[in-house]
């Protein structure tokens, strides 16, 4: 129980009676004792705080960058009506700066007996769960002038899920998918191992494509076309060592690491392909394992929500393990690490052969855009010095990439917004090639 500013107000000027004032207890008892009464007849008619039933409902989940709304239901079972100020507490990073005040708290005007409903927005700034802390309540009488004050602890988890920035690239990625499966009308053929069909040879057509023994038991020439196979096995491994803490932007690397693999993944299983994720550093952090096509991308997201970079060195040994029991077939590996050399020559080298003799390796790595601008720095001796280091930055990256294409690995090198793209570019080629 809390007397409020009004009364505070009133019992300041109360105590200053016309005259002269003397100044003692009684005298301000007398002076105040309206007052006190009125505020003992608003405590009598305030509701109470603790009888009150509060229950949640709304959205559980929700995209970061996206709204998500939870309602809070307020039942006043006493014979007084509640006026009451409230306030829905949840952590700070579940809205935007300075929009917190505005979001959590609410004014509320229960009738007795009766219920009402409030809705707390969030707006999250950060993926993983976020838990609704405690309600509080301070219930005012009819004047104003006396408050009770509670807390209450009404649970509730939202959950903040990847992005998934990169999705507008899918449409574009699924046409030319659809041109190397052959179901588009296109002067070009994929070049899959699977036997598709047979039609009339239109110009442009690869010469090697034409079946002669078709085309002799016909008027027209025939060609072969194919398809790329289906049901490939794809196993995305995300690095989730301190290497991917790294901030390119206004973000980790993981977080762009995770946008490429769920584009890959949403192409993948378009294409009839299974994809399985591995999260890993010293330890898994994450497996979706044996999910049907229409279930992969929200187990992906759902199982990437809570991924958070850890600050140790990853153990490459024990990667490839778990890598190699996952994919116990002939599978594409989709490594998404760092192209740092130290964490590639003494972990990942060591160990690559064991990958590729069994596998197909992609190596996909975040790269820096900054670095890219340091690089074409002039005007000064200090922007020189940055361009100087930045090129060199830029020539070790490069000398081990190469290195891990000598033993057979494909390496897609691009900043945030283009790995995405990048990597279901290279994903379609190794299609096209037959390499799945």
């Amino acid at each position: 129980m809390a007397f409020t500013g009004r009364a505070a107000l009133l019992a300041a000027l109360g105590a200053l009676p016309v005259g002269i004032w003397e100044p003692s207890w009684t005298g301000i008892l007398t002076v105040n004792a309206p007052l006190a009464l009125a505020c003992a007849c608003d405590a009598a008619l305030a509701a109470p705080v603790r009888r009150l039933g509060l229950t949640r409902s709304g959205d559980t989940s929700v995209r970061l960058g996206d709204t998500a709304d939870v309602t809070l239901t307020v039942t006043n079972p006493s014979g007084r009506p509640l006026r009451a100020h409230l306030r829905d507490a949840w952590p700070p990073s579940s809205w935007e700066s300075g929009t917190e005040v505005a979001s959590s708290r609410h004014h509320v005007s229960v009738p007795a007996g009766e219920r009402r409903r409030v809705t707390t927005r969030l707006r999250p700034t950060r993926r993983g769960d976020r838990q609704a802390d405690r309600v509080t309540i301070r219930s005012y009488g009819p004047l104003g002038l006396f408050a009770r004050q509670g807390n209450h602890k009404v649970p509730w988890s939202v959950r903040v899920l990847p992005p998934f920035t990169s999705r507008k690239h899918l449409p574009s990625k699924l046409a030319r998918l659809r041109e190397l499966d052959g179901r588009t009308s296109v002067l070009t053929r994929g070049e899959g191992t699977e036997f598709d069909s047979l039609r009339e040879y239109v110009p442009g057509d690869d010469t090697r494509s034409i079946d002669w023994r078709a085309t002799a038991r016909r008027s027209t020439v025939a060609v072969r076309t194919w398809r790329p196979e289906r049901d490939r096995h794809i196993l995305l491994v995300l690095d989730t060592g301190r290497t991917s803490a790294g901030r390119v932007g206004d973000a980790p690397r993981l977080d762009a690491s995770m946008d490429a693999a769920l584009l890959l993944a949403a192409l993948a299983s378009r294409a009839g392909d299974r994809v399985d994720l591995l999260a890993y550093d010293r330890r898994v952090r994450a497996l979706v394992q044996g999910r049907a096509a229409g279930e992969v991308l929200p187990s992906l997201v759902s199982a990437m929500a809570g991924l958070e970079p850890e600050l140790v060195e990853t153990d490459a040994r024990g990667l490839a393990a778990i890598a190699l029991r996952t994919a116990p077939r002939r599978s594409l590996i989709v490594l998404l690490t760092s192209l740092d050399a130290a964490p590639v020559e003494e972990g990942l080298l060591p160990v690559l052969s064991g990958l590729t003799q069994r596998h197909t390796v992609l190596v996909a790595s975040v790269a820096d855009p900054y670095i890219a601008r340091m690089a074409k720095a002039r005007g000064d001796a200090e922007a020189v010095y940055e361009a100087a280091a930045a090129a060199q930055a830029q020539t070790e990256r490069q000398r081990t990439a190469e290195q891990l294409r000598r033993r057979g690995v494909t390496v897609v090198d691009a900043i945030p917004d283009d790995l995405a793209p990048a990597l279901a570019d290279a994903y379609l080629a190794l299609k096209a090639a037959g390499r799945l």
